[in-house]
């Protein structure tokens, strides 16, 4: 495609479509956790580290496929249970926040742990090569005892605890912050003046408002 039709409007036109989807819409999220190469002892033999030492876990807007790849195995140990998990990220997202991610880093979704074992930049937008429509990183179940951390929710509805289920959910819509923080989120076309940042502001979906009549059915997303 011609760089005459495919100016910088469009490019950030299309990010911001994007990111409304990832973050406005999907709200679905991974807990990255980068490994310190500087904290974690490897094996002078072996050249592999007996335990991964991490940073402090980063939140990263993804799309997930709901789709878990799983190959279970019955050894002398018992039932080894290895699941696969496909995630997608935004490249100017990781870009704008300076988010590096790396094959052998780890992140949790659910009430699961993944190393990254693959690492594959989508392809480019419109052939233009220095604008990529995003990243796709393959998850392998980390092994049991390789890494430990504290699971952060949502994870599971079998599970008490309040952090279990998410009960809260706010867009982004280029904020700087919304309830849980700093968001970091920039819509692009509207750091260019191109348009103004819009006046409704975030939407929430949220117990908030629910009534004992259950008229808002459990949510404060409906005003009926």
């Amino acid at each position: 495609m011609s760089r005459l039709f495919i100016t910088p409007r469009e490019l950030n036109f299309i990010s911001d479509i994007s990111k409304e989807i990832i973050k406005d819409v999907i709200g679905q999220r991974i807990y990255l956790y980068p490994i310190s190469e500087a904290k974690t002892q490897v094996h002078g033999v072996y050249q592999e580290s007996m335990k991964k030492v991490f940073d402090n876990p980063i939140i990263v807007d993804a799309m997930v496929d709901n789709i878990q790849q799983g190959d279970t195995k019955i050894n002398s140990f018992g039932v080894d249970s290895q699941y696969k998990l496909d995630v997608f990220l935004h490249y100017r997202d990781l870009v704008e926040k300076g988010l590096n991610i790396s094959i052998g880093d780890y992140f949790s979704f659910s009430d699961v742990f993944y190393e990254i074992t693959e690492y594959q930049v989508m392809r480019n937008v419109y052939g233009l090569p220095e604008h990529k429509v995003g990243v796709k990183i393959v998850g392998t179940k980390a092994r049991a005892g390789q890494f430990e951390a504290l699971l952060k929710g949502p994870t599971d509805i079998k599970y008490t605890d309040d952090a279990a289920v998410q009960k809260k959910f706010e867009q982004q819509r280029g904020r700087a912050e919304n309830f849980e923080g700093p968001t970091g989120d920039v819509r692009d076309l509207v750091r260019e003046g191109v348009l103004e940042q819009s006046l409704e502001g975030q939407r929430q979906v949220s117990e908030a408002g629910a009534v004992a009549d259950d008229s808002h059915h459990g949510s404060a997303f409906y005003d009926e």
